[in-house]
């Protein structure tokens, strides 16, 4: 069941996301070369204990995993593309690092991404990182009261193909709300005009993940979660919660 918000839990939810901006931004300057993946989940989980929120991804178990999900962060460095566990794993000069994070605050969640090159950039890194950015930024603009889920689905498959890149074709953006799945499911690609309308207080999770050797081939790792490029390939994953409104798309995870 898809379920539409006032504009009161709109406010609410716009809470929870700003808790998410700011941990992703200690994330992304506490990460640095040496610094291990593991360290970098406590800087997360210090933002989160300090505004009063809980995260949606500790202990998290969908129907695939082995095991609950044991930090408040996925950390996905290089070939991973989404859901990586931080270990114990010490960043090096040039990773690619992609760094997903939630937050329940008062009831209601939020969920956004970034990626970052750590230390030296390769200029593929950078191409890849602006790409899947304009993806989002393409996705968000699609994302419009009178509008239908397929646009938005259209938008940020059609930046993905033009860049030549690949996706995971069974994973995408969902509804978000009290919980941090929820009803519809929004594909990284699909047609315009077709699927769910896009009416004022329905609040989406919009989040492509490109891969850069234009395959959408993906296995899991041994550790049961990290999604990684078959290829070697690197990938980036960047997301932000949005609402429609009639006065168009809101990002709900800015600080």
């Amino acid at each position: 069941m898809v379920e539409i918000k006032s504009d009161g839990e709109l406010q609410a939810m716009r809470e929870a996301g700003r808790v998410v901006a700011h941990a992703l931004a200690a994330v992304r300057e506490a990460a640095a070369v040496g610094v291990s993946l593991r360290e970098l989940d406590e800087v997360a989980r210090e933002v989160l204990a300090k505004a009063g929120a809980e995260s949606p991804f500790l202990g998290y178990r969908p129907s695939f995993a082995p095991v609950p999900f044991p930090g408040v962060i996925c950390t996905s460095v290089n070939d991973a593309v989404a859901h990586g566990i931080p270990t114990g794993y010490r960043l090096r000069d040039g990773d690619l690092l992609s760094v997903d994070c939630g937050a329940l605050l008062d009831g209601w969640a939020g969920d956004a991404a970034v990626s970052f090159t750590v230390g030296t950039a390769r200029p593929a890194d950078t191409e890849l990182i602006a790409r899947t950015q304009e993806a989002l930024d393409a996705g968000i603009a699609a994302a419009r009261a009178g509008g239908r889920l397929g646009d938005i689905s259209h938008a940020v498959g059609t930046v993905a193909t033009k860049a030549r890149c690949g996706m995971p074709a069974d994973f995408g953006g969902h509804g978000i709300g009290r919980q941090m799945h929820e009803d519809p499911h929004v594909p990284n690609r699909g047609r315009r005009g077709r699927g769910y309308p896009l009416r004022h207080g329905l609040v989406l999770a919009i989040e492509p993940m490109l891969m850069s050797g234009g395959r959408d081939a993906y296995r899991t790792a041994d550790d049961g979660w990290t999604m990684v490029t078959t290829d070697g390939s690197r990938a980036a994953h960047i997301e932000h919660t949005v609402a429609v409104t009639d006065d168009g798309p809101r990002i709900l995870t800015l600080p």
